[in-house]
């Protein structure tokens, strides 16, 4: 997320994440897989959470003194939206989405490598020594000859 500059989001994001997680580790049937994706599209930030279980979550109101059941509503609390599809022929998709601060770019800043760099590093100074080199008048002997 802070390759996206969305710090802001990171704590809100991290607590759904955790309670969709929670739920997969929880209910999943028949097996605990599933993978998190994340999408950033102009203004908006989707958190999805695939698993192998076709059966949809539900919402419910637990009691104040129950130790479980309210990762949804905490979801349903932190997010502008959220909801659940089925996905293919089994599985789901569990998602929720948060608004991405205006200054956000839509796209991913792109990070060089340190190999990328040094080559970038190096392509700058040889440009400049060119530049050097360009103004300066070819060497005269001074001896006489």
């Amino acid at each position: 997320m802070r390759y996206w500059h969305l710090d802001p989001l990171i704590d809100r994001a991290a607590l759904g994440v955790t309670e969709l997680l929670t739920n997969v580790h929880l209910h999943a049937q028949p097996d605990k897989t599933c993978t998190v994706e994340m999408e950033l599209l102009l203004d908006r930030l989707t958190v999805s959470v695939h698993d192998h279980d076709p059966r949809l979550p539900q919402l419910c109101h637990a009691d104040v003194s129950a130790t479980s059941g309210r990762g949804l509503a905490m979801v349903a609390a932190v997010a502008d939206s959220w909801g659940a599809r089925p996905d293919g022929d089994s599985g789901k998709v569990v998602w929720f989405t948060l608004p991405a601060p205006s200054s956000a770019p839509s796209r991913p800043v792109r990070t060089l490598t340190p190999y990328e760099a040094a080559l970038e590093t190096s392509a700058r100074s040889l440009a400049v020594d060119e530049r050097r080199t360009e103004h300066v008048s070819p060497a005269r002997s001074a001896v006489a000859g």
